[in-house]
């Protein structure tokens, strides 16, 4: 059952380590069917390196799991709450990567320093309050609180971003923890100046329209 996406998910969930976002087991990527609206998520505690495509977990929005045996990421419910409620959503990234969580530890959300971040995020990365593991109470924050980005820091625990699909996401993670590298070693030098607003939304309407291939 949904051969391609479990294989981009398996994929998309070895780039973690890969790019050092993640450590033993922690991190997760989950990606949604549109047809189906079944969600292919990470299993529970299995290490990178062992996993493989047939080890991806089958679930439906409601958390049942429709294919597979082994027990599907404790973050799920978070994973299936926005899905439910972003339509537009259809890839899903957990991971404590060290710079940027380091904001979400003190509930810091990064502005936009950098026209890195402008292209990419198009505005400051928002930080979520703190909430409890194991429910939908993170899912509920990131609906809340990520607004128009692809990305949000929950204070306390880490980051999550968002996309049309999983490499879009995985992108963003990845993005993210760059810039905020950058932010963090910048912040120990003085206090940098942000970008205004309006070139923000210039920059980021530009990306958009003429970076990469037609």
């Amino acid at each position: 059952m949904l051969e391609e996406l479990r294989e981009e998910v398996y994929r998309m969930n070895l780039e973690l380590p890969k790019n050092g976002l993640v450590s033993m087991t922690s991190g997760n990527v989950s990606g949604r069917d549109k047809e189906t609206n079944y969600v292919v998520i990470k299993p529970s505690g299995v290490s990178y390196e062992d996993l493989k495509p047939s080890h991806m977990v089958v679930v439906d929005l409601e958390g049942k799991i429709i294919e597979d045996s082994l027990k599907p990421s404790v973050d799920t419910p978070t994973h299936l709450y926005v899905y439910r409620h972003r339509d537009d959503v259809n890839g899903i990234v957990h991971t404590h990567s060290n710079y940027a969580t380091s904001f979400a530890a003190l509930g810091k959300p990064i502005p936009v320093y950098l026209t890195a971040m402008a292209d990419e995020f198009g505005g400051s990365i928002p930080v979520g309050v703190y909430a409890k593991i194991g429910g939908e109470e993170i899912g509920k924050e990131i609906i809340n609180s990520i607004g128009d980005s692809p990305a949000i820091l929950m204070k306390n625990h880490g980051v999550f971003t968002i996309g049309p699909s999983p490499k879009a996401a995985l992108k963003a993670a990845v993005m993210l923890e760059d810039v905020a590298k950058t932010v963090f070693l910048a912040l120990l030098q003085g206090t940098p100046d942000e970008l205004p607003p309006e070139e923000v939304k210039r920059a980021h309407r530009r990306y958009k329209e003429k970076y990469g291939q037609s």
